[in-house]
């Protein structure tokens, strides 16, 4: 969900002392294209009370950054992301949005970055001493006003993300992860993991269950496999031609290539949970697959945001649809059980450097890869160089 820049250092700031007050990071100045990419140097972020900041380590390339800088979530939009990728008339539409998410404005200039795998180098007073030095995830989806309350802020939608070598962010929404995973394997889980464990955590996907993932290769529904998979599901996951096996090696029970009728594959009434981040127009084929009670998941609509809908499929078969944009109390934490246990594994497609990240989100436009990409800032041999 896009909001408006909610965060403000205010009278609450607290002086880290800045040896060097600059860092490299990408500055998303406007919808548009790669142009709208900047990479330069920008001041290190002040904390303010309740903050840690972070050394950069990893972070993960997602489609919401793309869909932002093009303007994508914008009600006035009606193509899919890739539609709005690679036509021209529709970048130009974006560009002259005037409200980039949800009909509110995108805060540019800001630092996008919604996944982040970093180091704590500083704390605001009163923060936990004992998360200095300590390697973490950060919680991408904030619920800003408590649990009690669906409403939420997305780091890099709502407040300065992880292309940058330094962030700064809650320190209640920082995750220690102690395992042997590398930066860049630790930087492909918070945004996808997070919203595909949501998906499956809400939909209360269970044991010996019938599942379909949309869009299974990707970064969502790659991790949508592997954590039906964990519940004991029984996974159909839905995916390219070429991409077909690398899907199967995942855990996907069987395969289903995107241009396949699903209703002519499954037959009708045989699924209990679709989890779809696809939409357009194969939607109405996925709500005809569920069985009666059956209930569908959605975070996202890549395909297209607008679909057909018959009205009878959906209450002749008692069907829930369930939407998932704010991340339950459970979700993060769960991940990090998870790879501490060694219940999932990454799926590193690809890092690059952050300098290069128009290489990175052209590549990731493509869709030939499986999993995620990650971006590495330029290193830090020494923090005394940037902090005292």
């Amino acid at each position: 969900m896009k909001k408006k820049n909610t965060t403000s250092l205010g009278k609450d700031r607290f002086d880290i002392r800045y040896c060097r007050r600059t860092m490299k990071a990408v500055v998303t100045t406007g919808n548009g294209g790669y142009e709208k990419l900047e990479y330069r140097d920008v001041p290190i972020p002040e904390l303010a009370s309740n903050e840690v900041l972070l050394q950069v380590l990893a972070a993960g390339v997602n489609n919401t950054e793309i869909n932002t800088r093009l303007g994508w979530y914008s009600s006035k939009v009606t193509t899919s992301t890739e539609a709005l990728t690679t036509g021209e008339k529709e970048k130009q539409e974006a560009k002259t949005q005037g409200d980039g998410g949800w009909n509110e404005a995108t805060p540019f200039p800001f630092i996008q970055g919604t996944d982040c795998c970093g180091r704590v180098v500083a704390a605001a007073p009163g923060c936990d001493a004992s998360l200095m030095g300590s390697r973490v995830l950060v919680r991408s989806c904030m619920r800003s006003s408590g649990w009690d309350s669906l409403e939420n802020i997305w780091m890099a939608s709502d407040f300065d993300g992880a292309f940058a070598q330094f962030v700064k962010v809650p320190a209640t929404e920082v995750f220690p992860v102690d395992c042997g995973w590398s930066d860049a394997e630790l930087g492909t889980i918070p945004c996808a993991y997070g919203t595909a464990e949501n998906m499956v955590h809400r939909a209360k996907v269970a044991q010996d269950e019938h599942v379909v993932v949309a869009g299974a290769s990707g970064g969502v529904g790659s991790a949508a496999v592997q954590l039906a998979k964990r519940r004991g599901a029984f996974v159909t996951a839905i995916a390219g031609k070429a991409k077909l096996e690398k899907v199967q090696a995942i855990g996907a029970d069987q395969v289903i290539a995107r241009d396949e009728d699903i209703v002519d594959c499954l037959g009708e009434k045989t699924v209990d949970v679709v989890v779809d981040n696809v939409a357009g127009p194969c939607f109405g084929g996925m709500l005809k697959v569920l069985k009666r009670g059956g209930r569908f998941v959605s975070s996202g609509a890549i395909a297209g945001p607008l679909v057909e809908l018959d009205m009878r499929d959906f209450y002749l078969k008692d069907l829930t649809l369930i939407g998932c944009t704010a991340w339950d109390e459970p979700i993060f934490p769960n991940l990090v059980s998870y790879i501490e246990k060694g219940e999932i594994r990454p799926l590193l497609a690809k890092s690059f450097p952050l300098e290069k990240i128009v290489e990175a989100q052209r590549e990731f436009t493509e869709k030939k890869h499986v999993g995620k990409f990650v971006l590495i800032p330029p290193p830090i041999d020494d923090l005394t160089q940037y902090l005292l």
